[in-house]
């Protein structure tokens, strides 16, 4: 009869039974979300599938373990999604913690890092020896997908020496450069055997045979993103993307386009400027999207671009229809919900 209530179970097999449903229907409940989440993702499968996408790796996700091991998930992730990501990571934190092991000092003019000698041979070894294999043991353990290689390495990049501006005046910082050439064809060796780039930001010094240079790992990215011509560049930080009036957390920006992003070059965080400049070449180099985004966050790179939300700040061409200026609250800054348009001072070795 209608609205007869369902037997109280009264025997230790009826208990069981009825327990066994309830879990098995929690399951399913959970098997439902998985579902829903696997076709929200289909769009973005569709759209980035074989895409090539540069990642700035650094921050709290180069330090926390946990967050070590939901960066390898995500870059194995999108390989396995069938885009092509390429890593490109610094190492501060692990520099540092080097130096001071040793007994050596490390200075900063002009908030770069000067680089004697004696430093760089630290830098080239924690690079290259420690926080690059740690990253590609990470990823292997996901099948033997990934690749190690440096700046050095087949003439990748090519770098000159700069000073830093102290008291407006230029100052020699030592083995320090900025990136000047870039030669991809070892990346796309790397890719086109179907396995991952991961390249430590170290370079050739162009002008002296034999001598390395100590690079910012943002700008080795976006240079590497142009050279590669890359569908996007994503940045991983310390904070929830770019703010239009920082330090107010409410100010913070969906998306951005590249114009409004120089002007606010001089309003936002020192530790955000050279990451901001990473995303203003890019864009200027023919790169579409490109993405800060919180490296603090568990599989933020999965978000960004697989779910209709996505985190961070996505810094645009001028000439985009995917932003919509909001320029009362944020004066040039931009914010809009199109999904498919969504797409702090950190650990580079020689930035703020």
């Amino acid at each position: 009869m209608s609205g007869t209530p369902d037997p109280v179970p009264t025997t230790a097999a009826d208990q069981r039974q009825q327990l066994r449903g309830l879990i098995d229907a929690a399951a399913l409940r959970v098997a439902a979300g998985k579902a829903a989440t696997l076709v929200e993702a289909l769009p973005w499968l569709e759209r980035f599938r074989g895409a090539l996408v540069v990642i700035k790796y650094g921050g709290n996700a180069m330090l926390d373990d946990d967050l070590k091991r939901a960066f390898a998930d995500d870059v194995a992730f999108l390989r396995y999604a069938g885009l092509r990501p390429v890593v490109v990571h610094g190492g501060g934190p692990q520099i540092k913690s080097m130096l001071s092991r040793l007994g050596l000092t490390s200075e900063f003019k002009g908030g770069l890092r000067v680089t004697t000698p004696e430093v760089m041979e630290v830098v080239r070894m924690v690079l290259t020896g420690q926080v690059g294999r740690e990253l590609v043991g990470l990823l292997n353990q996901h099948g033997p997908i990934a690749v190690g290689l440096s700046g050095e390495d087949a003439g990748l990049l090519g770098a000159r020496r700069r000073g830093a501006v102290v008291d407006g005046e230029l100052v020699d910082i030592g083995l320090v450069g900025d990136v000047e050439s870039v030669n991809p064809s070892a990346v796309l060796d790397i890719l086109a055997a179907g396995r991952v780039p991961v390249v430590s930001t170290i370079a050739p010094d162009l002008d002296v045979d034999g001598q390395v240079l100590n690079v910012n790992a943002d700008t080795a990215a976006a240079a590497l993103a142009v050279a590669l011509q890359a569908e996007k560049l994503v940045v991983l930080t310390d904070v929830e993307g770019i703010y239009a009036n920082w330090p107010d957390r409410g100010s913070l920006l969906s998306s951005i386009r590249v114009d409004a992003a120089r002007r606010l070059l001089d309003r936002v965080d020192d530790g955000m400027v050279p990451k901001l400049e990473a995303c203003i070449r890019a864009v200027d180099g023919g790169v579409p999207q490109t993405h800060v985004v919180d490296g603090r966050a568990p599989h933020s790179i999965l978000l960004e671009i697989f779910t209709d939300e996505g985190i961070g700040t996505m810094v645009l061409p001028d000439d985009s229809v995917d932003v919509v200026d909001d320029a009362g609250a944020h004066d040039d800054a931009g914010a809009h919900d199109d999904p498919v348009a969504r797409d702090t001072p950190d650990d580079s070795e020689v930035g703020p």
